[in-house]
């Protein structure tokens, strides 16, 4: 496509008094992986929920793959794995694949088992999402995201309370997505999985404080240590070589 996958206009969602976004705005081009980093309340799910069209900006705008947001029509381009597992739990591992496939109009099992192979669920299809591990709800919540192949994929701390060996196997599987051309965006509060991302964004108070690659980010701080480099931008520490 030409243009930005996702562009963020100016987005204010405001609570009351409470701005949980305050004015963001950036472009971000296709084909690449973009971490969302910030501490838990810093506005990440908030902001991917402006983005994907499921919570109504208060001021501003927000468009995925040049149309503004929200848009029915659009979210069949787009995949979202939500923090939370949002699979039922009385449904099998297939007809929780087979129901999210049928809401993108998805109706070839062929599609379904695809996407579960990925997660390395094809052998649990019978299985009961309530009897699955809570890594294995994680992979399913996933194969649920990438099932319709969406052109632009929204992963809300998708690692968390996974194992290391899930969580490199996630990343592979990312990476492998974005080669095919896939923009994806990652949210997370975990530092150390930052250098998996092409660029990153660092948020905090409903702002977006700093951006660049994990390398430049550090430079600009003067620290070897990401974390310490967002505290740096944050105003909280001065960093010290």
């Amino acid at each position: 496509m030409i243009g930005p996958a996702i562009r963020a206009i100016e987005l204010i969602k405001a609570f009351g008094d409470n701005r949980a976004i305050d004015g963001v705005s950036f472009d971000l081009e296709p084909g690449s992986i973009y971490g969302l980093l910030g501490p838990n309340g810093s506005g990440k799910t908030t902001l991917i929920r402006l983005l994907t069209g499921l919570a109504k900006a208060t001021d501003g705008r927000a468009e995925i793959l040049g149309v503004e947001m929200p848009s029915r029509e659009n979210l069949a381009h787009i995949g979202y794995m939500t923090q939370s597992d949002g699979v039922y739990p009385s449904l099998s591992v297939f007809d929780n694949a087979r129901f999210f496939a049928a809401t993108y109009g998805v109706r070839d099992k062929e599609a379904v088992m695809e996407a579960l192979a990925v997660v390395d669920l094809a052998d649990r299809v019978d299985t009961a999402a309530m009897d699955l591990s809570g890594g294995q709800r994680r992979r399913l919540s996933l194969a649920c995201a990438l099932i319709h192949k969406p052109a632009v994929l929204f992963l809300d701390e998708p690692t968390v309370g996974v194992d290391p060996l899930l969580r490199v196997q996630f990343w592979r599987h990312f990476r492998s997505l974005v080669d095919a051309g896939t923009t994806i965006v990652v949210s997370s509060h975990v530092m150390d999985e930052a250098n998996r991302s092409d660029e990153l964004l660092f948020m905090r108070s409903g702002k977006v404080i700093a951006r660049g690659t994990s390398e430049e980010l550090r430079l600009r701080a003067g620290s070897d240590d990401l974390e310490q480099a967002f505290l740096k931008f944050a105003g909280d520490v001065e960093v010290t070589r």
